[in-house]
């Protein structure tokens, strides 16, 4: 087991870091490092017979790492106080109504395709950070392995098509793109604002943790109510 565990963290590192250098040569939505790291290291998983069970303890080593990285975040943060002081009203009702608005129509699209409340309530709190959802769906009743698939799907199509649609809607402002990215693709779409710039990745980390708390408030208000 030790072995695999090994074997798994160097394979996700260095597939990463080949992902990382095929994104910048090759440019697309296909070829964002996320997307292009998990598939890749999917197919290995399958390839040697790995399940995910023996995979799993290298992704929670993984992950407990995250933590310090988060806390990098801090540092384009403070350096970006000031604006994030001057814009923190329209911020956060920007944050409020995204947030909402992500949790309702995907109910109501859920209920548009007849699926079951399971799902409806495993889905609506696909835009939030991993670790806030799993809390959030043991309150609601939702599924653990569902929560997690849809909150992964909807972080990496905001890393991959995020930043190409405010383009297509002519969302040019650095601290619009930034709050929009976080809002709805929590840390997977801040990742890609932080490369983007300072100040988008800086605005991207708030919203990502504002938008987690007020889901955290109003998903379990709002179930009952929108699930019957």
């Amino acid at each position: 087991m030790i072995t695999i565990t090994a074997y798994s963290i160097i394979l996700t590192i260095f597939v990463y870091l080949f992902a990382l250098l095929v994104a910048k040569k090759f440019p697309s939505p296909f070829t964002t490092p996320v997307f292009l790291s998990t598939s890749i290291i999917i197919f290995v998983l399958v390839v040697n017979h790995i399940s995910y069970e023996e995979y799993q303890p290298a992704k929670t080593i993984m992950t407990y790492l995250l933590g310090p990285a988060t806390v990098a975040l801090a540092v384009p943060l403070y350096k970006n106080r000031h604006i994030l002081f001057k814009n923190f009203l329209p911020a956060l009702v920007g944050v409020f109504t995204g947030t909402l608005f992500t949790i309702i129509t995907a109910i109501l699209l859920g209920k548009l395709f007849k699926l079951s409340n399971l799902i409806l309530t495993s889905l609506s709190i696909k835009s939030t950070t991993i670790p806030v959802a799993s809390e959030i769906s043991k309150i609601i009743g939702g599924d653990q392995l569902l929560v997690a698939a849809f909150v992964m799907i909807t972080g990496m199509f905001g890393a991959m098509f995020g930043l190409k649609i405010l383009n297509g809607i002519k969302v040019s402002n650095p601290f619009s793109r930034g709050l929009s990215l976080g809002t709805i693709s929590h840390g997977i779409g801040t990742s890609e604002a932080v490369k983007e710039g300072e100040l988008q990745g800086a605005v991207s980390g708030v919203a990502m943790g504002i938008s987690a708390i007020i889901t955290s408030i109003i998903v379990p208000l709002l179930i009952p109510w929108l699930i019957k």
